[in-house]
């Protein structure tokens, strides 16, 4: 009876343990949770040194977590996050009212959440004088009204001005076009240069060109990408949409996008569609946490859920 006993007894541990080899997942990236898994984000390139950095970061903590961006337009970006090809973005303009209602119709509630504030940088030529540009004279060229160097400054050497994007569905089109009400579009001396990496190269071998770009580009020192990029142009000094005649002129600076002193400022969301606490909800949750928000200080951006203290120092 005994021996009997055992046999059962030993016949139960075996399908035990057959039971939990067949339901345990022999690689943990199958079992998606906030901090492990797949997942495929969506990246408006004006924001790729920023994801680069954050990307970085997270999974070097969680070692199970393995995402891939796709750095796009705002455009492509916005079409795959509708057609459920990624599952969250990073933008700089929230979902409209349609987009909303397209996604609710498929029962898909999409979370908006605000973790940054970035601000457009002009940039220059090296050769170029004029770093102090004033915020009529900017509107002004972008309504087609001025169209040479002379007519910002007088004694400009410099001929025709162009204007040069990243590509002509970038965010910083729409922004652009949106802040100077720009029905008829862009003026005809506004061109595309397909990336930011093109923007800068064309600055810098142009010498009347302004170039238009986010100012995670051009403003970390700190990183390899940004640092070689402040060597071969130079950001603009603009002065104030409300006393744009004033001498008081501010760089796109994380002091003067978090009091609104620079002029062309707008925000940063991340737009997650996921029905489930999944890796992106858990990407979403360290990027507008503490150690995000550091990141995105250190990029050049102001943190939208961190607390940023001033401090004004005053000259002798």
């Amino acid at each position: 009876m005994k021996r009997n006993s055992g046999i059962l007894l030993i016949g139960m541990l075996s399908s035990l343990i057959l039971i939990h080899s067949c339901v345990s997942p022999t690689n943990p990236m199958n079992d998606e949770t906030s901090t492990r898994g797949k997942v495929v984000i969506g990246v408006d390139d004006s924001y790729r040194l920023l994801s680069e950095a954050e990307l970085y970061t997270f999974q070097s903590l969680y070692q199970y977590a393995k995402i891939t961006p796709l750095y796009l337009t705002e455009d492509s970006i916005l079409q795959l996050y509708l057609k459920d090809s990624i599952r969250m973005m990073i933008t700089s303009r929230k979902l409209s009212k349609n987009e909303e209602a397209y996604l609710e119709s498929k029962q898909i509630v999409p979370r908006t959440t605000l973790v940054a504030y970035d601000a457009v940088a002009f940039i220059v030529n090296r050769n170029n004088k004029d770093t102090l540009l004033r915020f009529n004279s900017i509107r002004d060229i972008f309504q087609g009204k001025v169209t040479k160097w002379k007519q910002v400054n007088p004694k400009s050497k410099l001929n025709d001005i162009s204007i040069v994007f990243d590509n002509t569905r970038s965010a910083n089109v729409r922004y652009m076009s949106d802040k100077f009400k720009l029905k008829a579009g862009l003026p005809k001396n506004c061109f595309a240069a397909q990336t930011n990496d093109e923007v800068i190269n064309y600055v810098e071998k142009h010498p009347e060109a302004i170039g238009i770009l986010s100012v995670n580009w051009v403003s970390d020192p700190q990183d390899s990408v940004s640092h070689a990029f402040l060597k071969r142009v130079k950001v603009a000094a603009i002065s104030s949409e409300f006393y744009s005649e004033g001498n008081d002129f501010y760089f796109p600076h994380p002091a003067y996008i978090a009091d609104k002193s620079y002029p062309f400022i707008r925000e940063v969301y991340t737009i997650n569609r996921e029905t489930f606490a999944g890796l992106g909800s858990g990407f979403i949750q360290f990027v507008a946490g503490e150690k995000g928000q550091r990141i995105i200080l250190r990029s050049g951006m102001v943190p939208a859920t961190m607390p940023v203290r001033l401090v004004q120092i005053k000259k002798e």
